[in-house]
């Protein structure tokens, strides 16, 4: 199934999804060496890190919307899809949780069950991103039709490509 949102001939939803990924990753380790005695503006750089993180993911959840809605009702790729959904909304509530209590702390820096929640959201980030993988890799959701190992660019026109194809 190809993508429905795509620029320049290549999906949106992928390229957006690394940076909340990394973002929130790195905040977590952030707060964690931050908390266990490292260099205290570690755990500001990990507030930021998360609000970045968290409008990145609305960003991605977005396209990645696009995509979940032209899959066909009935089928593995449907499930998946909704579970991945569900795993990245849930990550988003947990670091928008954690957010909002930082937001109007006196310090941005976080404590044990902040970092708790945050190891939970990795975890559930972590699922997520295996399920998205699934998607990709194993039902080729997103994937274009005319991939191949031996596929023209994706920035010729369709017309160009079907000129390609009839020359072999």
């Amino acid at each position: 199934m190809e993508s429905r949102l795509k620029v320049l001939g290549h999906p949106v939803h992928p390229m957006l999804v690394m940076f909340p990924v990394a973002l929130l990753v790195t905040a977590v380790i952030f707060d964690v060496v931050d908390t266990v005695g490292g260099p205290k503006f570690l755990g500001e750089v990990a507030y930021w890190n998360i609000t970045v993180g968290l409008i990145g993911g609305l960003l991605a959840a977005a396209a990645g919307t696009f995509d979940l809605l032209a899959l066909p009702a009935g089928t593995r790729a449907k499930r998946v899809g909704l579970t991945h959904a569900a795993a990245n909304i849930a990550v988003i509530l947990l670091f928008a949780a954690v957010w909002v209590v930082r937001l109007n702390a006196d310090s941005r820096a976080a404590g044990g069950a902040l970092i708790a929640i945050e190891v939970v959201a990795v975890a559930i980030l972590g699922l997520s991103a295996w399920l998205g993988g699934e998607l990709v890799d194993r039902l080729g959701v997103g994937v274009d039709p005319e991939a191949g190992l031996n596929a023209p660019s994706s920035l010729r026109s369709p017309s160009a490509n079907q000129r390609i194809g009839d020359v072999r």
